[in-house]
């Protein structure tokens, strides 16, 4: 039975209540607390099995993603407390031999590797012949048309004006959306990565699954293992504990499989956290700290070991009224130090700032999504938007769509560092204030200046603010107001 199947049965009316009296079960839910709505189907599956009658060994686990030790703090306990009612119940299953944990499973797919090493065409530039909407299957390959630092030279942060042509790609967005994209590692580390395996970087190689499993549809066939390194595996993320599990099987240096054993238990998990997640230490780098163990890893475990790099979303800070073919983000460059000798990266935005169109034509794979910001339709709406820093991104594709529609009740509120430093966008406020298309309200946190508003700044916002309060006060007196829309978008580098 599907999930789907599952859930649907589960929760059919007609059930009656009784009905599961003879099942015992256990649910642990994987969650993430910084969501509303915190592991709410392992709660409301355990309600539900209650509710019909279901025996429940023990109180429902509810992992957490944002504490420190990561979802092991709850399934730890949790999973020692489950097999101990287990075997406590069903005495027989003592006699069952459990896997070695130095013995590890079949891999998911085994490599084979050809003999000639011949060129072949990148997928990912492959401009599709007929005409689909790109999605996360079928990204488009866009052209690069400039990649711009807004941001003053003397400034702590690099931040990028990028643009694309979408010429071609059936893209179309509204104010709000996103556009999604994968990332590249770095060349140097996939030199790197390629040295600690000793593998050839220009070998090709075909995957044949061991299982019913699909070869991921992601990489040609056959393919180059430069590629699977440079566009599919994520080789620069902080390692889960699963990863140092799964990696002391293959270790035969005594010194290196008893750490790699202690950072994969439950009392080891303090230490993984200082060793590894603390300092931002990459999969790589631990590669590097391991250099008996990574020499003995076969290809046909890569696809285990490393995850799938994992697509990157970012708000559109351009409209297709003012820029027609195009499409345009602001991306700050993630960089920051650690106790680690080399500074920490974001692997998207240090990739993005990366790319040179003037060194030769590039091109990305993108395609767009619906966001969730929604503008108001009525012409005559005003719309307040408050996007401090480079969350003013969607809200200028938003300035730039409604006033292409004649809508000119706009007013905006941001804020940055400095005035002089890192005011994205600040021209293209003065022209539209000029015009009489913008309120604008500005906060410099480190100029230390006392912002006073004008008079006009002053009617303007409380205008807005009085019709909104008269309508929920007198709704008879004031039938057709203008409602007051509020947008707001955080972001912090």
């Amino acid at each position: 039975m599907s999930d789907s199947n599952f859930w649907r049965f589960v929760f059919r009316k007609s059930l009656p209540v009784g009905s599961l009296s003879r099942l015992d079960c256990a649910i642990l839910g994987l969650g993430d607390s910084s969501y509303p709505k915190f592991n709410f189907v392992a709660k409301k599956l355990h309600k539900r099995l209650l509710q019909l009658g279901a025996s429940v060994l023990l109180p429902v686990g509810l992992a957490d993603d944002q504490h420190d030790l990561g979802s092991d703090a709850v399934i730890d306990p949790w999973l020692t407390s489950f097999w101990e009612k287990v075997f406590a119940l069903y005495p027989s299953l003592a006699d069952v031999i459990p896997l070695r944990d130095d013995e590890p499973l079949p891999p998911t797919y085994t490599f084979h590797f050809l003999d000639d090493v011949k060129e072949t065409t990148d997928d990912r530039l492959r401009i599709p012949t007929e005409q689909t909407v790109p999605s996360q299957s079928r990204p488009f390959p866009c052209r690069l048309v400039s990649n711009r630092r807004v941001t003053d030279v003397s400034h702590f942060q690099d931040v990028r004006h990028i643009e694309f042509d979408i010429t071609g790609s059936s893209i179309e967005f509204a104010a709000g959306d996103v556009v999604m994209m994968r990332p590249c590692n770095a060349s140097e580390d996939v030199e790197q990565f390629c040295q600690l395996l000793r593998l050839d970087p220009d070998a090709r190689f075909t995957l044949r699954p061991t299982d019913h499993n699909a070869v991921p549809a992601r990489l040609p066939q056959p393919c180059t293992v430069r590629h699977l390194m440079e566009s599919y595996l994520d080789i620069s993320a902080v390692p889960r504990r699963s990863f140092f599990e799964l990696l002391s099987t293959f270790a035969t240096n005594e010194l290196e499989r008893d750490k790699l054993v202690e950072f994969s238990s439950a009392a080891g998990q303090d230490e993984l956290l200082s060793y590894c997640n603390r300092p931002r230490r990459t999969t790589l780098e631990v590669l590097a700290d391991f250099p008996h163990t990574t020499a003995e890893l076969k290809a046909d475990y890569l696809l285990d070991l490393f995850p799938e790099i994992q697509p990157r979303s970012f708000s559109i800070a351009s409209s297709l009224q003012a820029h027609p073919r195009r499409l345009q983000i602001l991306v700050a460059v993630v960089h920051y130090k650690t106790k680690m000798y080399k500074p920490r990266k974001g692997l998207c935005s240090s990739w993005l700032a990366s790319l040179d169109p003037a060194q030769g034509e590039v091109h990305v794979p993108l395609w767009v999504k619906k966001g969730t910001l929604k503008f108001p339709k009525e012409k005559d709406t005003p719309v307040i938007m408050v996007g401090p820093g480079t969350g003013v991104a969607p809200f200028r594709s938003a300035l730039q769509e409604r006033i292409a529609e004649g809508k000119y009740a706009n007013i905006l509120f941001f804020g940055c560092r400095s005035e002089s430093k890192d005011f994205y966008f600040r021209s293209e406020w003065d022209e539209m204030m000029k015009a009489g298309h913008l309120t604008l309200f500005t906060a410099f946190s480190r100029d230390q200046v006392t912002h006073t508003l004008t008079k006009e700044q002053k009617l303007n916002l409380t205008h807005c603010m009085h019709r909104q309060t008269l309508q929920r006060s007198c709704p008879k007196r004031w039938p057709s107001p203008r409602p007051l829309s509020l947008s707001c978008s955080f972001r912090f580098s």
